[in-house]
């Protein structure tokens, strides 16, 4: 594995000589698969870093993107990467106080976003030097330039991007994420998608979060296709998925849940899809998309902390997340710091391996404090709740900090949800503590409906009462009209009501 620790810059160039017409990307247009080839993709990129540095973008510098999924995107991407420069990811639905805080906490120079945005990112920073993205000319009328290209020395310990944790349960934090990361992230991608030459991989989800952004280079490492969408819908996933002969698909945040949820079609195993690789999924879930859809499950483990992915299961064992890669060590410990027995839960803490050092990230921005909890001793406390088994196979239990203190025993907020999910019924749910008059902290449970399933709080309360243990039940039931969730479709729950009250409440 002599890519370890090295960057991917140089595949850019090298393919454009070498395989100038293979398709890089593709995308729709007016209903129309347009195809984008290996030296296309860098001419734009090219052109597109020209235009940052006549805006006087260089080495260092933090360029913040509210785009789309797109070609441009991309190709953009690609630019800033070129000149050193640093991406500041950020999603396109953000209020302008969120924005503001990215802006500050990165310390963003220039901002690239779609026209659309422009009042969004003026009540941010009125003064923030903008290049706007128009939908129809694109983004080469905004960037165009005859100015020279600069080449800089890049260097895989680089930081090439800022990311943004999702923040469901408090305010993100920032992940710098280096050019050597990246290459891991991507090998990773790769070997759970079984990317092998002339796969087409689907890519619905945003480049503002890691599911999206370590695809974004696999083209440069493996012969393969990104199929790219401009976001996800449940009711279009498998039209898309037909139109763009996607062979792969990724998985993460309640998708798959939500297209089970899809009405049955005849046409449900009318697709090339052989792989939907990811993470988020139960047993359950495992066996009804496989039996359904006709695909095989995947399933994995990380932090883009560490690169994205940590553990990998493709050798179809349902619950579990997978074993190590060969650049990381797993192991579970307890909060002492000794190592938990096999089946004994405790936090999953990840070490990595000779050149996988370059894999690990080297602390939050502006955060000595949440740095100092996450890395020590060279390993990364993930703050996860998991298992091992004897042979190294690791099942995922939720966030430690997502473990609810009920009379005495600890709930996984993780668990509690996954069983709910299983009803018919439900869309979708989440659990958050909340004040009790006896013990530590009562459960609130927040449902979604799926459309035309009715359910009442008592009718849902009967049928958990079969499938949890009785400190694992809600005290609070409440129903709400959908839920807010960040860009991978994960439930914002700090935004979540929580006063000891619903639309029912267990007597």
């Amino acid at each position: 594995m002599d890519w370890q620790g090295q960057g991917f810059l140089h595949q850019l160039a090298e393919l454009a000589r070498r395989e100038p017409d293979r398709i890089y990307a593709t995308e729709f247009r007016s209903g129309e698969l347009v195809a984008h080839r290996m030296a296309e993709i860098a001419e734009r990129s090219a052109l597109f870093a020209r235009g940052l540095a006549e805006r006087g973008v260089g080495q260092g510098d933090r360029v913040a993107c509210l785009l789309d999924t797109h070609s441009d995107h991309l190709c953009l991407i690609l630019a800033i990467a070129r000149l050193g420069a640093i991406w500041v990811p950020v999603g396109t639905r953000l209020l302008p106080a969120q924005l503001d805080y990215m802006f500050g906490e990165s310390d963003v120079g220039l901002v690239v976003a779609e026209a659309r945005l422009t009042d969004t990112v003026r009540a941010a920073r009125p003064d923030m030097p903008l290049v706007l993205r128009e939908e129809e000319k694109g983004l080469a009328a905004a960037l165009a330039s005859t100015a020279d290209l600069p080449q800089p020395e890049v260097q895989p310990s680089d930081i090439l991007m800022i990311s943004f944790t999702s923040g469901t349960t408090g305010r993100p934090k920032s992940v710098p994420v280096t050019h050597a990361m990246m290459r891991f992230a991507a090998e990773a991608a790769a070997r759970a998608a079984r990317a092998d030459p002339g796969e087409v991989l689907y890519v619905w989800e945003p480049f503002h979060h890691i599911g999206g952004a370590q695809l974004i280079i696999l083209p440069l490492i493996r012969d393969v296709t990104l199929a790219l969408t401009s976001r996800f819908s449940a009711s279009r996933f498998w039209d898309e998925v037909r139109a763009c002969g996607a062979t792969r698909i990724h998985h993460l945040g309640g998708i798959l849940q939500m297209l089970l949820k899809q009405p049955p079609s005849p046409r449900d195993r009318d697709h090339r899809v052989a792989v939907a690789w990811g993470g988020g999924c139960t047993p359950h879930v495992w066996e009804a998309f496989s039996d359904r859809f006709g695909t095989r499950m995947v399933e994995c483990y990380g932090m883009t902390e560490a690169s994205s992915l940590t553990t990998i299961n493709d050798e179809n064992r349902p619950g579990f997340v997978g074993r190590a890669l060969p650049w990381f060590d797993v192991a579970i410990l307890a909060p002492d710091g000794t190592p938990c027995a096999p089946g004994v839960r405790g936090e999953i803490v990840v070490t990595p391996v000779g050149k996988g050092a370059a894999a690990l990230f080297t602390g939050y921005l502006n955060s000595e404090e949440a740095t100092r909890d996450a890395l020590r001793g060279g390993r990364l406390h993930t703050g996860d709740l998991g298992e091992m088994d004897e042979a190294g196979w690791l099942k995922f239990h939720g966030r430690l900090k997502e473990t609810i203190r009920v009379r005495g025993e600890n709930v996984s907020a993780w668990e509690v949800e996954h069983v709910v999910a299983q009803h018919e019924a439900v869309a979708a749910c989440a659990v958050i503590p909340v004040e009790a008059e006896i013990g530590e902290a009562d459960i609130k449970l927040f449902v979604e409906l799926a459309p035309g399933l009715p359910l009442t709080p008592p009718e849902l309360f009967e049928w958990v009462r079969g499938r949890l243990a009785p400190h694992q039940l809600p005290r609070h039931i409440a129903f709400v009209s959908a839920f807010e969730r960040t860009p991978s479709q994960r439930i914002m729950k700090h935004r979540l009501d929580a006063t000891p009250a619903g639309d029912w409440t267990r007597s």
